[in-house]
């Protein structure tokens, strides 16, 4: 059965993903997450995730996914430690030797490469498969033959982002964001946090997504360049997806309000069901759930569009003076 993963950035997100039919959430404990702390949870806060997820049948799991220096790793084990014996049912992971440390130390929990990882050939899964991944994110890039390729070769869970947003570089690894603007903080724990640099535990400031001109030297050769940043929804490959047996559809979007997600899971909740009852993928009609999106994703437009709008004015406000 495949599995509906949805996001949740505070406690009723988790509470209004499970009851739309998620079959599991993750959230990101507070600096390790890649995003800003108001969509982070404290400590507390996953404790009461994990008891709202299992009181309805769901799985929880804990996002880790930024990159770590080496004085980072033992807080990092301290607090996943705390996250087991509460029950936590999996780790979403992006830095190789975290990944390699986790596993050694928690050998039965369940480890999920993120897209950060840029896992893009077969050679990349084994690897990972070796240090103790058992799941790995699909890049948005990959075609439906080559997800079929993979199921076949590798003994491996395929993850695939269902509504995420598809980056002109590599997704889950923006290097552009702190070149623009990074603020160095330090939380009460000793954990490095860098505002503006997501791979350090930082909020993203999208600045790709500014107004760019391109230039040689003093020539002006474009007056408006565009760097690709476009939020999607799969919808047509979702019935082959599942015909593919894909272990799980994952739903980006922890910094949305909590109706919108509702909505969004509740749309793929009920889109997955009516093709697993549908006898064959090539003859499912996606018509009637194409126009249900439309409303969706014409709120989920405005919803980025004003936090982008929000980010950028951020990111050009000068560092506070040290």
């Amino acid at each position: 059965m495949v599995e509906l993963l949805a996001p949740a950035g505070n406690l009723p997100m988790v509470e209004g993903a499970v009851a739309n039919g998620a079959n599991a959430i993750y959230v990101g404990p507070r600096g390790w997450s890649r995003r800003r702390d108001q969509y982070e949870m404290s400590d507390e806060d996953v404790r009461a995730a994990i008891k709202i997820a299992h009181a309805g049948g769901a799985k929880l799991r804990v996002a880790f996914n930024t990159n770590m220096q080496s004085h980072e790793i033992a807080p990092m084990l301290e607090k996943m430690e705390r996250f087991v014996s509460w029950g936590v049912d999996g780790a979403i992971m992006t830095d190789i030797g975290a990944i390699a440390e986790v596993h050694q130390r928690f050998p039965h929990l369940t480890i999920h490469a993120s897209i950060g990882a840029n896992i893009l050939n077969n050679e990349d899964v084994r690897f990972y498969r070796s240090i103790g991944v058992s799941q790995v994110v699909a890049d948005t890039k990959l075609t439906l033959r080559e997800l079929a390729s993979r199921k076949e070769q590798i003994d491996v869970g395929i993850e695939i982002l269902i509504h995420a947003n598809k980056c002109y570089t590599y997704l889950g690894k923006c290097w552009m964001s702190p070149y623009h603007r990074l603020e160095r903080t330090t939380d009460s724990f000793g954990k490095d946090l860098f505002k503006g640099s997501p791979n350090r535990g930082g909020l993203d400031y999208r600045v790709c997504m500014e107004s760019w001109e391109l230039y040689s030297g003093e020539k002006k050769w474009e007056n408006s360049v565009a760097l690709k940043n476009d939020a999607f929804f799969l919808l047509e490959d979702i019935p082959h997806l599942i015909k593919l047996k894909v272990e799980c559809l994952k739903v980006q979007g922890r910094e949305y309000a909590v109706p919108l997600v509702e909505r969004i899971v509740r749309f793929y909740r009920d889109l997955i069901d009516a093709c697993l009852a549908s006898p064959d993928a090539d003859t499912f009609d996606i018509a009637p759930w194409r126009s249900r999106l439309a409303s969706i994703e014409m709120e989920r437009d405005s919803a980025r569009s004003d936090g982008t709008r929000q980010l950028l004015m951020e990111a050009r406000q000068p560092l506070p003076a040290i």
